[in-house]
């Protein structure tokens, strides 16, 4: 709720109360609203005041002010704006962050609020806006940096302004011509696009023609030609010389100087940082070269937080920083990801009871502005993405052996073994799989590597783009446990490393039996989803919110915290009824336990006896990763929409109790278990500083097979993720037009079996443990192919031919024979490829290559070598496909880098 002083600007009146972006314009040193349909339209000659509010799921609104003056600003402007940001920051309870902008330097976070883009006009700002109209159009040249924003920058129109780097857009009366330098990427040509097509729409009202130049093509296009003889006729543009490329430290001096009540430096520290060094009652400037962060505590005042930000500002003039330095203040106790993570150890701190007293006064007041909010809603209302009714099948990982584990069996779960679930669903008109790696919290490490192995072996041969996920025990995401319906998770193991591990520890082995004592945590919303969770047998695994069951040699104890609810109660008796459905239970309550239940857990001590409360879930962070290989790099997406998938990047998507690893159909991933390796990579670098743990659950999803469960963060449109080519040729063509051209081409002509092409005699179906049908699921996990063929049904020709080579499947689809002897298979037999590739065009080795000069558009990427044709294959391979898809893999991806075919 906003605080409002008797000296607070009038034009702050209400500041806050709504959600979204709000704007003041410094005017004859008075500050005006900016009406909205004005919003985006900056003038060089002014300086500008913006507040963003957001309503995050946390229920407390966030509030960032950002102060942007124009390059042709007087000064006394610009320092009024500066004020009126820690005025603002005042009335709002000092509870906002405030950037510095400065135009050509704005912040990614900035120009995020205005996509595609801002383009400065020239003049100064007047409430009263006259529009006169020119009797020219002023042509004007463009220079475009950024693949995710855009910084937009005019430039001299000469051809000495035109680089090998960067876009450029030449904005004539008639005709938007794109110039994309040799060296900018396909995303940065993209994205100008977007700022083309702003331009088309605001300034020609949609009348005009576009046309794209590429650097370096001169012939056959009249668009070139035209485009050059702007500029007086072709010249070839001058390299840029390797001095002009700075080079940025990779370790950041970082220097924090106290800023004293007169606007002085204080003594620097440039040693270990840790927050013990913040004084609440002072201001102080942590100096990080190419950004600067003053931090202002609680306990001063605003005429000391507008003296340290004057004392900043001059630092940087005397010092004679770039004009690109971004300076940041911030108010003690809001600290941003990336001002903690220049300080050791900074610690995680959650104010749920802040959160808790917040969101009920917050949802009135943005209620009273006329905006619908909804609370959080409790556990036991939140409902999975998929369908839950499909197929689940489930194998136990015992080093090099892969064994499949029975129907009855495959919800007891071992915490010191490995275990890959495939769960089969029915998606949009077709079956979709979804495969876990489940690690065991007392499992080898052997074993979890050889647990994403087989996964990934598995995954690599099946058909379609499944959803693959590694989780560990007890960081489980729910939607496993809506899948599972019923799960009991045994300590102890029986892999041969697990047993082995124990022997040489010289411990006994606690793999749980009838014989032996045993506790389980009773936990769950439902009957659909409920788990039994082993414990230690100790009084000091029980907590007042939960329930348990105790089983002894001889006798059943069922135990019930005084804080645990009825639907507690109710998923107690029907666990109980799957643990030891035959022995008539003892109901004990919290506080009339016996002697005989306090023995049997090695006698009483004290227990977790408070309510547990959940953290609120944040909202999700995107994420680009970059420099995959060596220099891993982190960079933030603000604001982001289904846009920012790019198809030649590899994202991640941070929902703080699980990521999920985006791949772009373009990018330089290859598998899913290196985009795995990616995700632990950024827990590991803990971007925002939460103190994500490495065993937060990864999903790796690839473009074109995004699941509802990660759609969800999104406002999706299906016909963009089916859209084909890179993202230059994405937008070329949605700005020309031609939609009609963006359909994905059918990869080959197989389908998936879904319930409306399996023959009925083909249908498999299972029973869960709680009796509903689960759908048709292909015993491998992969779809099985349709040939055509002109036989019919009666004919002696299969419809389904063995999906490996060189082997047959013992037993029915589904079967453990089958699963079995699929997994003997995995990533050493590939499919035969000629019978496979039988309905493929065929096409030229040169316009296959990646490297093509004239690439053909509409192959399978993955399996450009399928498009030779026999005589071609076996002059360039040395073999038939047959024998070529015989070898592994590593040998196939090999042969296919050396004729530049992967």
């Amino acid at each position: 709720m906003s605080i409002y002083a008797k000296d607070t600007d009038p034009a702050f009146q209400a500041a806050g109360a709504k959600l979204g972006l709000e704007i003041w314009c410094v005017e004859n040193q008075i500050l005006v609203s900016v009406p909205k349909p004005s919003h985006g339209r900056f003038f060089s000659g002014s300086a500008y005041l913006v507040l963003s509010t957001i309503l995050p799921k946390s229920g407390i609104p966030q509030h960032d002010i950002h102060y942007w003056t124009g390059k042709n600003a007087n000064k006394v402007d610009s320092a009024l704006a500066s004020d009126k940001a820690l005025e603002l920051d005042a009335a709002l309870g000092s509870c906002t962050v405030q950037y510095m902008e400065l135009q050509g330097q704005e912040t990614e976070k900035f120009l995020s609020y205005f996509k595609p883009c801002i383009i400065p006009i020239e003049g100064v700002y007047a409430s009263q806006q006259t529009h006169l109209k020119s009797g020219t159009y002023k042509v004007t040249l463009l220079a475009c940096k950024g693949d995710h924003v855009v910084h937009v920058k005019e430039v001299p129109f000469s051809r000495s302004s035109l680089n090998h780097n960067d876009v450029f857009i030449l904005d004539t009366a008639s005709k938007i011509f794109l110039f994309s330098g040799c060296n900018s990427s396909i995303q940065e040509r993209a994205k100008a696009l977007e700022v083309v097509q702003y331009i088309k729409e605001n300034k020609h009202c949609g009348n005009c023609e576009v046309a794209t130049v590429e650097d370096g093509k001169l012939v056959g296009d009249p668009d070139v030609g035209e485009f050059w003889s702007l500029f007086g006729g072709y010249a070839p543009i001058p390299q840029d010389s390797p001095s002009s490329v700075q080079k940025q430290s990779e370790t950041p001096f970082v220097k924090l100087s106290w800023i004293t009540t007169q606007g002085k430096l204080g003594p620097s520290r440039t040693d270990s940082l840790n927050k013990e060094m913040l004084e609440t009652d002072k201001c102080y400037m942590l100096d990080c070269d190419s950004e600067i962060f003053v931090w202002m505590g609680r306990h001063t005042s605003v005429t000391e937080r507008k003296t340290s930000i004057s004392a900043t500002e001059d630092f940087l003039r005397n010092q004679g920083r770039s004009a690109g330095t971004h300076v940041t203040s911030i108010t003690e106790g809001l600290e941003t990801a990336k001002f903690r993570s220049y300080f050791d150890n900074w610690p995680q701190t959650v104010e749920l009871k802040l959160y808790e007293e917040g969101r009920e006064k917050v949802a009135a007041m943005f209620k009273q502005q006329g905006y619908e909010v909804k609370e959080l809603p409790d556990e036991e209302d939140i409902q999975p993405f998929i369908d839950c009714r499909g197929t689940l099948k489930v194998w136990r990982v015992d080093g090099d052996k892969v064994s499949h584990v029975p129907a009855p069996e495959q919800r007891k779960l071992f915490s010191g073994d490995c275990y890959i679930l495939q769960y089969t669903y029915l998606g949009n008109e077709r079956d979709e799989n979804l495969f876990y790696a489940w690690l065991g919290g007392g499992s080898v490490m052997e074993d979890r590597r050889d647990a994403l192995s087989h996964m990934n072996a598995l995954v690599e041969s099946s058909r379609g783009n499944p959803v693959v996920a590694q989780i560990m025990e007890n960081k489980e995401p729910s939607q496993l446990f809506s899948i599972l319906q019923t799960l009991i998770v045994f300590k102890g193991g029986m892999s041969q490393r697990y047993k082995q591990f124990v022997a040489e520890k010289c411990s006994a082995d606690d793999t749980c039996d009838e014989s032996k004592t045993a506790l389980f945590r009773i936990q769950g919303t439902s009957p659909n989803n409920m788990q039994a969770i082993q414990v230690d047998t100790v009084s000091g695994s029980l907590n007042s919110s939960y329930c348990y069951i105790l089983q002894t040699g001889t006798s059943v104890f069922t135990w019930i915290g005084n804080l645990a609810s009825t639907r507690d109660h109710d998923l107690l008796d029907r666990m109980l009824e799957l643990i030891n459905p035959t022995c008539q239970a003892i109901s004990v309550r919290e506080g009339s336990e016996s002697d005989i239940f306090w023995n049997a857990l090695g006698g009483k001590s004290e227990y977790a006896r408070g309510k547990e409360i959940k953290g609120y879930i944040e909202d999700p962070h995107l994420f680009m990763l970059s420099g995959i290989e060596a220099d891993f790099k982190v960079q933030e997406i603000y604001n982001f929409t289904q846009d920012d998938l790019n198809t030649e990047d590899v994202l991640v998507l941070d929902c703080h109790i699980e990521i999920y690893v985006w791949i772009g159909s373009h990018s330089n991933i290859r598998s899913k278990q290196q985009a795995l390796t990616l995700g632990l990579k950024f827990l590991e670098t803990d971007v925002l500083v939460e103190g994500l743990s490495l065993e937060t659950p990864i999903y790796v999803v690839s473009e074109g097979h995004e699941p509802p469960f990660f759609t969800r963060f999104f406002e999706w449109d299906q016909s963009k993720s089916n859209m084909h080519g890179n993202s230059f040729e994405r937008k070329l063509a949605i700005l020309k037009g031609k939609p009609q051209q963006l359909e994905a081409p059918v990869r080959n002509s197989w389908k998936a079996y879904s319930r409306e092409t399996t023959p009925a005699n083909l249908r498999s179906k299972s029973m869960s443990a709680n009796g509903r049908t689960r759908s048709f699921s292909p015993a491998s996990g992969a779809s099985f192919p349709i040939i055509k063929s002109s036989n019919n049904l009666s004919s002696s020709t299969p419809i389904v031919r063995t999906l490996f080579r060189g082997s047959s499947l013992n037993g029915s689809p589904g079967s453990p024979a089958a699963d079995e002897k699929l997994f003997e298979n995995v990533g050493t037999i590939q499919a035969d490829g000629s019978e496979d590739d039988m309905n493929l065009l065929v096409y030229p080795y040169e316009r296959l290559t990646v490297n093509s000069k004239d690439p053909e558009t509409s192959i399978d990427i993955t399996k450009r070598e399928a498009y030779l044709s026999e005589e071609e294959f076996r002059m360039k391979f040395g073999m038939t496909k047959r024998d070529f898809y015989k070898l592994p893999k590593w040998k196939q991806n090999k042969q296919k880098m050396a004729l530049h075919l992967f």
